[in-house]
């Protein structure tokens, strides 16, 4: 595939002014600001309406008139009833798309607003990822080449007249502005493609070579790249410029993936939800991710532990401290306003405003993307006679899997290899994201083993974590702490 032009002297224009703008931006002046915007935007919707904000003159304001809420209340108490028209119900006119997000407690998925302000919002946030990219890499050309998206399927289900649903990925493609789409891969027809495994062949057959920008979710990324390597007998890309990864933990997959980049290609990790897109690598791997404070969202930073409590501090970003962990918490150009994400964060710098994602607030297993939560791994277990479990990600020939280890008497657990394809069955029917990634070959199947009764109190007597006081890690998605504890149960090592 040829580009019709080398597009990036002009992508350098653009990229240049909005870096100048960022060395001018205050961060607690740029949030302020988006914070009055949402408000005046959203002040006659219902939700508007419901909690006063056209009386609402700043933060505090906020905090005494919107409560934090996660996904399910929002849901039930302003999205549901009207769904799918949602015609100014937190977002003035009507919504246009829903990003479809799974692993909810409400069901195997949850509808995301997507309004065109958002749309706007993510766009803008993906050309600052390419001006950060020109900024560290001197002589990059990224539109001299095809950039290659590898997303989910683009096909998006028409709910009611002008609204649409779908994956994130493919409201974003059918969005894409016609003049770019002769810099974008793949194809409508292959983008279209519902089925992953065709999906995936034709790809491989039909990737152009020239490719200078290449983004996905890591897991998926790694797969796609070594299967082009396997086809192609050498570097899938080998003038690729840009590598652009999110959606997971980069840590697993960093030096097989390096290994298949050609010398010099720039990495940029994202922390990009179905809610919006939060922030992108400025500097180095280790810095951080710098949040996007003057785009379509308001931050608030909220201590884990205080989630639930009736007052909890809902700190702006001229409050936090480095090193401090918080739930992230999102009002939006969406409609979503005190969102509580489920991201837990940690700030690794102030000036600018960088941050790390260290984990969910949320009990939740997601080392490939799988979105796995508490309330889904204990309904997989129904009806099984455990006394104590732990399940952990880890990798083995390449692939990433669970591995259970269950208590459980001699006879409640006769066949472990029948209880383990239960369990894989259950959740494939339980969540879309972990049906995709074991169908799609990324998430091999799960191992289960027994170990007889009493072994893991024994175990955390071993670790000095004996007595009723300390409870067993029973979903660990951290690979390299897994095995350890893993090996301490099994008794290797």
């Amino acid at each position: 595939m040829s580009v019709p032009f080398d597009a990036t002297p002009f992508l350098r224009l653009t990229a240049a002014w909005r870096l100048r703008r960022l060395r001018r931006l205050d961060p607690a002046a740029a949030q302020a600001a988006v914070l009055r915007r949402l408000l005046a935007r959203a002040a006659a919707t219902r939700f508007g309406r419901a909690h006063g904000f056209a009386r609402l003159t700043g933060h505090a304001d906020f905090v005494r008139a919107v409560p934090l809420r996660r996904y399910e209340a929002m849901w039930e108490e302003f999205l549901k009833p009207a769904f799918p028209v949602l015609e100014n119900i937190s977002w003035p006119g009507r919504m246009p798309f829903f990003a479809l997000s799974s692993g909810t407690s409400s069901g195997a998925t949850k509808h995301i607003p997507v309004s065109a302000e958002m749309l706007r919002a993510n766009r803008a946030a993906a050309l600052e990822t390419l001006a950060w990219h020109l900024a560290n890499t001197p002589g990059a050309r990224p539109l001299a080449g095809p950039g290659f998206m590898l997303g989910g399927s683009t096909a998006l289900a028409e709910l009611a007249p002008g609204v649409r649903a779908g994956d994130l990925s493919g409201i974003a493609a059918a969005t894409i502005p016609a003049f770019l789409r002769p810099w974008s891969w793949p194809p409508t027809d292959l983008a279209l493609e519902p089925d992953w495994s065709r999906k995936l062949a034709r790809m491989v057959a039909e990737a152009p070579r020239e490719a200078r920008i290449l983004g996905g979710t890591c897991s998926w990324l790694l797969l796609l790249l070594e299967r082009l390597a396997q086809a192609r007998g050498g570097l899938p890309f080998p003038d690729l410029g840009l590598l652009i990864h999110g959606g997971v933990a980069w840590a697993p997959y960093r030096a097989r993936t390096l290994a298949l980049l050609p010398p010099g290609c720039d990495r940029r990790e994202v922390f990009a939800a179905s809610e919006g897109f939060f922030a992108v690598a400025d500097a180095g791997e280790e810095a951080g991710m710098r949040l996007i404070l003057d785009g379509g969202v308001f931050f608030e930073f909220v201590p884990p532990g205080e989630l639930d409590a009736p007052a909890p501090r809902r700190l702006t970003i001229a409050q936090v401290e480095p090193g401090v962990d918080y739930a992230l918490v999102v009002s939006t150009c969406a409609g979503l306003f005190g969102h509580v994400v489920g991201d837990v964060v940690r700030f690794t710098s102030l000036a600018p405003p960088r941050v790390v994602v260290v984990g969910r607030t949320a009990w939740t297993l997601s080392a490939f993307g799988e979105h796995l939560s508490g309330e889904e791994i204990h309904a997989a277990l129904a009806g099984i006679p455990w006394r104590e479990f732990m399940v952990g990600a880890e990798m083995e020939g390449g692939l990433g899997r669970h591995r259970w280890i269950i208590e459980a008497a001699a006879e409640a657990l006769a066949d472990p290899a029948a209880l383990a394809a239960l369990l894989d069955a259950r959740l494939m029917a339980g969540n879309d994201d972990y049906r995709a990634h074991r169908e799609g070959g990324q998430l091999a199947p799960p191992v289960v083993e027994r170990v007889p009764p009493g072994r893991f109190a024994a175990w955390m007597e071993a670790i000095g974590k004996g007595g009723g006081q300390h409870k067993v890690p029973r979903v660990v998605a951290e690979p390299a702490r897994f095995a350890a504890f893993r090996d301490g149960l099994l008794g290797r090592g």
